[in-house]
């Protein structure tokens, strides 16, 4: 029986995680929550409602979120959201791409979605509240920390340790066994190399 969600955001990064949510087949999407004057958000032929956040904890459609803000910029607006939610007893399951592979040797936490395409690959820790985003590359004996963001065809190789709070820019490339400080920001298509 396929259990409902309901996400939080509806920019242009929700309509990718109604994509992937719509794939894995888990669940029923009841609608968005979103401070725009957005009435729905379309995704090929279905519409989905959005509501605002007054509505949405007055009716309590369910008690499954997902947070599908995705700029940059939104970072910290994530966590404080995951929080807030989290208080308040709202489940948030990982959401995981049938297209993408992730090992069976690997760990993805609470509140994460691996979109279409991505890879993580063996001995790999992802944090709670996190984008794997599509196609980008997580080898081996990596550690994401909680809230942060793999971008596109971003590349991290193995062994690198990524604190809280971190975005990493499409195609960006971090060579092995380097470690990010909390709250870092790697440009698009960057070489980081210490």
């Amino acid at each position: 029986m396929k259990k409902k969600i309901i996400l939080i955001g509806a920019g242009g990064h929700s309509t990718s995680c109604i994509d992937v949510i719509e794939k894995t087949k888990k669940f029923i999407i009841v609608g968005l929550v979103d401070k725009k004057n957005k009435k729905f958000v379309r995704v090929g032929k279905k519409k989905y409602s959005v509501y605002s956040e007054e509505t949405f904890l007055k009716k309590k459609f369910c008690k499954n979120i997902l947070i599908a803000l995705g700029s940059e910029k939104l970072t910290k607006k994530r966590e404080h959201l995951f929080n807030k939610y989290k208080r308040m007893n709202f489940n948030f399951p990982k959401i995981i791409s049938p297209l993408s592979y992730v090992s069976k040797h690997s760990f993805v936490d609470e509140g994460t979605i691996v979109m279409h395409g991505a890879i993580i690959n063996a001995n790999v820790k992802i944090g709670k509240n996190c984008i794997i985003n599509t196609k980008s590359l997580i080898e081996h004996d990596c550690i994401i920390g909680d809230n942060s963001s793999i971008a596109t065809s971003a590349t991290i190789n193995g062994n690198v340790k990524i604190e809280k709070n971190c975005f990493i820019g499409s195609k960006a490339v971090l060579v092995p066994s380097i470690k990010l400080k909390k709250n870092s920001f790697i440009k698009a298509s960057q070489l980081i190399k210490k």
